[in-house]
Formats: structure tokens, sequence, C-alpha cells
């Protein structure tokens, strides 16, 4: 049996699902809240400490473009792993919260997507107390 097919597959699925999670960086480093909840299923669920699951459209732009506590900021994305439509990444994000505090830490996230590759789960660790 050829098993090359199904590994070229996995890898193209994997290099897309990579490029949509530094698609999804630059975009929330851009305040582009339409443009990332675009990468996002409808049913997604986002867990992050501190917050409750967010699940669908409407609990992820209450998020960004309220709840959430920072203010401005850049993720620098230090190691990504995938494998199919699983996408591990951790980094530094460097920013400004919204009471004025200067942050530098380091974040794991976890992205899972769904059949039409976009964010099914995301699950987000910080190196850090709740920020």
């Amino acid at each position: 049996m050829d098993d090359t097919a199904d590994t070229a597959d996995t890898a193209d699925t994997a290099d897309t699902a990579v490029s949509k999670v530094r698609e999804y960086y630059r975009l929330v480093d851009a305040d582009d809240v339409s443009g990332l909840l675009a990468l996002f299923a409808e049913t997604a669920v986002y867990r992050r400490p501190g917050y409750e699951p967010m699940r669908g459209q409407a609990d992820l732009m209450a998020f960004y473009t309220g709840e959430r506590v920072i203010a401005e900021g850049k993720h620098t994305v230090v190691t990504t792993v995938a494998d199919g439509r699983r996408v591990a990444v951790n980094g530094v994000f460097e920013g400004v919260l919204k009471d004025g505090r200067e942050v530098s830490l380091e974040f794991a996230d976890f992205f899972e997507l769904d059949a039409a590759l976009r964010f099914a789960r995301r699950d987000t660790f910080f190196f850090a107390p709740m920020v």
C-alpha cells in the first residue's frame, strides 16, 4: 500500500494550518478583529486562563472587542509544531495592558482546525499570573 498521497495530504494540511496560525497572530497584533474572527469556526471554543470558555463567534467578538485586557502588543512565535490540523506554538508577547502596565511574557497556544481549516478550538497558556 502506498502512503505517499496520505503523507502529502497531511503535510499540505499541516502547512496550511501553520499559515492560518501565523495569520492569526498578524491579525490580532494589527487589532483586525473581523479578520481574525473569520479564521474561527462558528462553533469554535477558546479556553484561556482567567476566563470562562468562549463558545462561538459572539463570545469571541465580546472577548476581542472588550474583555481582553491587552491594549496593544506583538506576538513573536518561537516554535511551531504541526500534526495535520493541530498546531502548537510557543512564543513571547510584549505589549501594554489596558491598565497601562507593560508586559513581556511567554505563552503557549494549541490550535485545532476543523475540516474546513478554520479554528475549532484554541487553548492558551501563559508563563505568568493571569493576563
